[in-house]
């Protein structure tokens, strides 16, 4: 199977516009690969900063939500996540909402401490899914 760049919207916009050289999703060889989504408005493109990490949590698993469908997955077919985080004290708050997404047979996941981004963001979301 060959390597399909998958355009989403907004989200595919942002990160063009933001300069960054990488492709939002790419399928490939049965899986379905999602970069890492940082909480950005799919409406507007925006990003959204200064808001509580719970907020911007909802938004990163909704864009990944939106790539994967973008891509022909699911959910449901997530095989691993990893949870970019600027602080390891918001474990708690981004399971919380995490547990929303991925309520039973959650995916293999990695929680990994960062110290920031260019961007005044608290937190990014990628996965690998089935296709």
């Amino acid at each position: 199977m060959d390597k399909e760049i998958i355009r989403v919207g907004k989200l595919t916009e942002a990160i063009e516009q933001a300069k960054v050289p990488l492709s939002t999703v790419v399928k490939g060889a049965g899986l379905v690969f999602v970069s890492g989504m940082p909480p950005i408005d799919r409406e507007t493109g925006e990003f959204i900063l200064n808001a509580d990490v719970v907020t911007q949590t909802r938004h990163c698993l909704e864009n990944v939500k939106a790539c994967l469908e973008a891509a022909g997955s699911s959910l449901d077919k997530v095989l691993k996540v990893t949870v970019y985080a600027a602080n390891a004290a918001h474990f708690g708050a981004i399971n919380g909402v995490y547990r929303e997404y991925f309520a039973s047979a959650p995916p293999a996941r990695t929680f990994v401490a960062v110290g920031s981004w260019p961007i005044a963001f608290d937190i990014e979301v990628e996965c690998v899914a089935l296709a």
